[in-house]
């Protein structure tokens, strides 16, 4: 069954404020192999500018994702997550993200296609500070497999 159209333009309610710990960034850049110590070396990134470590910038994937969840799991849209792959994702920043940000998303149905029986999501989630300034603009694509024909 196709995706209701009518849910492109639709804004989900902002996340709660996610804390960036100066840890978690570390154990990011570990995780992902980046060893960048802008990223885990609060000295490093004094002498870039910085007033703390920054973010590598995949990092706020796992914040933009956890608020897209508020899409997947929205019933009137429809969307059968167990067929769902993750199959695009971009980032623009306007800042790096910094040890002690307090950030909330906002995210945003900006397509939805259907190509050879798989329906296709485009989210878009703005990321802000505490202050509301804007740090950073994630997309997200999500692709539903066709069901399989019996």
């Amino acid at each position: 069954m196709a995706l209701d159209q009518s849910f492109v333009g639709r804004t989900y309610p902002a996340t709660d404020p996610y804390e960036v710990g100066r840890e978690k960034i570390r154990e990011f850049a570990e995780a992902v192999g980046d060893t960048n110590p802008v990223y885990t070396d609060p000295e490093a990134a004094k002498a870039l500018g910085y007033a703390d470590v920054i973010a590598p910038p995949t990092f706020v994937f796992s914040i933009t994702f956890k608020a897209a969840g508020e899409v997947v799991r929205d019933p009137l849209l429809g969307l059968d997550y167990s067929r769902v792959v993750h199959g695009d994702q971009k980032f623009a920043y306007r800042r790096p993200v910094r040890a002690g940000d307090r950030l909330t998303v906002t995210s945003t149905i900006e397509a939805i296609k259907s190509m050879a029986g798989n329906e296709i999501v485009d989210i878009r989630g703005e990321v802000h500070d505490e202050a509301g300034e804007h740090v950073v603009t994630a997309w997200t694509k999500l692709v539903a497999r066709a069901a399989e024909e019996a």
